[in-house]
């Protein structure tokens, strides 16, 4: 998805031709799931951690550039503002303890860049939105010098014509306008990438959006920007706000945000939501291919391979989707689903006891989607992702039952502890061992019975250190202790206030 590119202005004729290409790709995308086999093969979880960069202050540091130089790590990579990296962590197969395998990764990772990071007078910070933030911290001069970058920018700002605002409310409401989208790099998350047979696709799909909403609100993580007390998890407006090129009148339509969770239940397979993307969103980044889709499906078919639809898989990586649908032409080709909600941090075991809650209750309630999803239409899914972002381990949300008549909203610590067990037998039916799947449920069982996330440890120090400190000193004090807390790889609900 972060494919560099080599120009950043572009024409009609080349939209024109980029545009041709996706009808292509999407041709060719369709022969390939109806092609016995395709997709095939042992499930996997790979994932992706967005990371800041701060100096001895706790001020953010531009110097992704050259930590990437002295780290010498082909798994890590630029993001879009100067003072932000992004580790691409190894796949694991579901059988091989992917869980642990992936805390491992995380602990040694973290350690290698911090250790680049420190000659240069940096540290690596896993948290949602840094606390430490400024309105200064934004504009040009922080985004990273890379083509894609650039061209991104331009065109998002050429399509919103406009400052882009910001309206978020809280405890301590937030309101402004930036010129560019460099808000966008506010936010760091954990991404999980889960291999999906295509077969499974539409309701594996499904039932991720429908436990989506419960794995966000425990994991929450990003509750302040700017001092303003906000959201549990502030990146969910933030992010599709910074980047919302829409434009009219409030009475009018508006086609939807380029940030969203989706437009409706999948009705039958990936190729649906592929589809959608190419007829909703007009292109950014109109850049072809060497060789047409049609010659490159050719010779990856006589290769025994899968083509790369290189098209498809550029437009795919500029709409932001909470859960994206992606296709890889690695391993003879597969898909995977793309879950981009949960926040970086806590710790690696807090963000791996979230990916395993997340998969657990989507594989735990696959089987029932038949009759879970007439009870929710896709409007309150989506209602029920917003509230948890909003109010974390504190909302109340609306869940399918069976044999329900009318709606009812429950307490969300409630709905997650009575699924927990449902968790576990979706790990256990992917393979996931038991004592690896039941040592990351027991971190999200505390949470519950603490009621701690990290959202809620951020609001709960923010206050106490505000009762003698200006705001400033206490954001600061607040990161410190976040870090040092997180550095011990001790889940967040175990930490003192």
């Amino acid at each position: 998805m972060g494919i560099e590119i080599d120009r950043s202005e572009f024409s009609p004729a080349d939209y024109a031709a980029f545009r041709a290409r996706l009808e292509d790709n999407l041709q060719a995308l369709q022969q390939l799931l109806e092609r016995p086999g395709f997709g095939q093969g042992p499930g996997s979880l790979g994932a992706e951690l967005e990371l800041y960069i701060v100096d001895a202050a706790g001020r953010p540091l531009h110097a992704n550039h050259e930590i990437l130089e002295r780290a010498d790590d082909p798994q890590l990579t630029l993001e879009l503002n100067r003072y932000n990296l992004e580790y691409n962590l190894t796949p694991y197969a579901l059988h091989a303890r992917p869980l642990r395998a992936t805390e491992r990764e995380l602990l040694h990772k973290l350690e290698r860049g911090r250790a680049a990071a420190a000659g240069l007078g940096g540290r690596l910070v896993s948290i949602g939105i840094l606390p430490t933030l400024r309105p200064s911290d934004f504009g040009a001069h922080c985004i990273t010098d890379r083509k894609r970058y650039h061209a991104l920018v331009a065109q998002l700002l050429r399509r919103r014509g406009g400052q882009f605002r910001i309206d978020i409310d809280g405890l301590d409401p937030l309101r402004l306008e930036m010129a560019d989208i460099t808000l966008e790099g506010a936010n760091t998350s954990f991404q999980v990438h889960y291999r999906v047979a295509p077969a499974h696709f539409a309701d594996t799909f499904n039932a991720m959006q429908l436990a989506t909403p419960l794995a966000l609100a425990v994991a929450a993580n990003s509750p302040t920007l700017f001092g303003h007390s906000l959201w549990h998890e502030t990146r969910v407006p933030l992010f599709k706000q910074s980047i919302d090129t829409r434009r009219g009148d409030r009475y009018g339509w508006r086609a939807p945000a380029r940030v969203n969770f989706g437009q409706g239940w999948v009705r039958r397979d990936a190729l649906e939501l592929f589809r959608e993307v190419v007829r909703i969103y007009p292109p950014l980044l109109p850049l072809c291919a060497a060789r047409p889709p049609a010659r490159e499906a050719a010779r990856a078919d006589g290769l025994g391979a899968a083509p790369p639809l290189a098209e498809l898989r550029l437009h795919q990586s500029t709409v932001w989707l909470w859960n994206r649908p992606v296709y890889d032409n690695v391993d003879g080709g597969h898909l995977r689903i793309e879950m981009r909600s949960l926040p970086a941090g806590p710790t690696a075991r807090d963000m791996v006891a979230n990916a395993a809650l997340l998969i657990g209750l989507a594989e735990g309630l696959r089987p029932a989607l038949e009759s879970l999803l007439p009870a929710l239409p896709f409007n309150l899914a989506e209602y029920n992702f917003y509230r948890a972002a909003q109010h974390g381990l504190n909302a109340r949300l609306i869940w399918p039952t069976p044999r329900q008549s009318g709606y009812r909203e429950q307490p969300v610590c409630a709905i997650i502890r009575d699924l927990l067990p449902l968790a576990a037998d979706g790990l256990a039916r992917i393979g996931i061992d038991a004592a690896e799947a039941q040592c990351y449920l027991d971190v999200i069982e505390r949470r519950l019975q603490r009621r701690a996330s990290g959202a809620i440890w951020q609001q709960q120090v923010l206050s106490r250190l505000r009762r003698d400190r200006p705001l400033q000193h206490a954001l600061h004090e607040l990161l410190e202790l976040y870090m040092m807390h997180s550095a011990r790889n001790v889940p967040v609900a175990e930490w003192p206030v």
